[in-house]
């Protein structure tokens, strides 16, 4: 598998849908909204409002399930989550086929490389960025179009991400993650393609 991890909005589904491969979602385990071991925001405007951003928000050890049923069976019965709804809708069957890779991306994918690297299930890690006001205009007008929350919670929420860019990026790079733009994670994939 091919993990994408880096800051929310900084292209990491965009290059999942450019690279043509299977992809697994990690952000369709994270947790339901009336979950009562969520973690909340304890400071600033949102203080008190569930912490989306926070690894404990997600199952990570469902989604590591996932993956090791995709690795050994090249198929994996995963959930299917609608951010704005704050739980899962249903679930899917993601079958591989005939790809020699598949791709895992989200917010917390750094949080699974160590794991997945010592399964021997692990191809590449890669921590996609971008200049942080790029990010932070991509991930607005993407939540805007979804509708994930309300509009004034979307805009604080992203200025707290912007100013914890580099923070996120640090943490995927020290759990084994190699920062790529998207061009630059693309053509690294393309050249992992030729050779397995």
């Amino acid at each position: 598998m091919v993990v994408l991890a880096g800051p929310s909005g900084a292209g990491k589904s965009r290059l999942a849908r450019r690279l043509g491969l299977p992809v697994l979602r990690l952000d369709d385990f994270y947790k339901n909204g009336g979950d009562p071991t969520l973690p909340r925001i304890v400071d600033g405007p949102n203080a008190g409002l569930i912490d989306w951003d926070h690894p404990d928000s997600w199952l990570a050890s469902d989604a590591i399930a996932a993956l090791r049923s995709l690795c050994a069976a090249g198929c994996a019965d995963v959930p299917v989550y609608d951010i704005a709804r704050n739980g899962r809708t249903g679930h899917q069957v993601l079958d591989l086929g005939s790809s020699p890779l598949f791709v895992a991306e989200g917010i917390f994918a750094q949080d699974i490389v160590g794991e997945c690297r010592e399964s021997g299930i692990l191809a590449a890690a890669y921590c996609v960025n971008q200049r942080p006001v790029t990010t932070f205009v991509r991930r607005l007008l993407r939540d805007l179009k979804e509708r994930r929350k309300p509009p004034l919670m979307l805009v604080r929420r992203g200025w707290a991400l912007t100013r914890g860019q580099n923070a996120v990026v640090a943490d995927a790079v020290a759990k084994g993650c190699v920062v790529v733009t998207p061009d630059e994670g693309y053509a690294d994939v393309q050249r992992l393609l030729q050779t397995v």
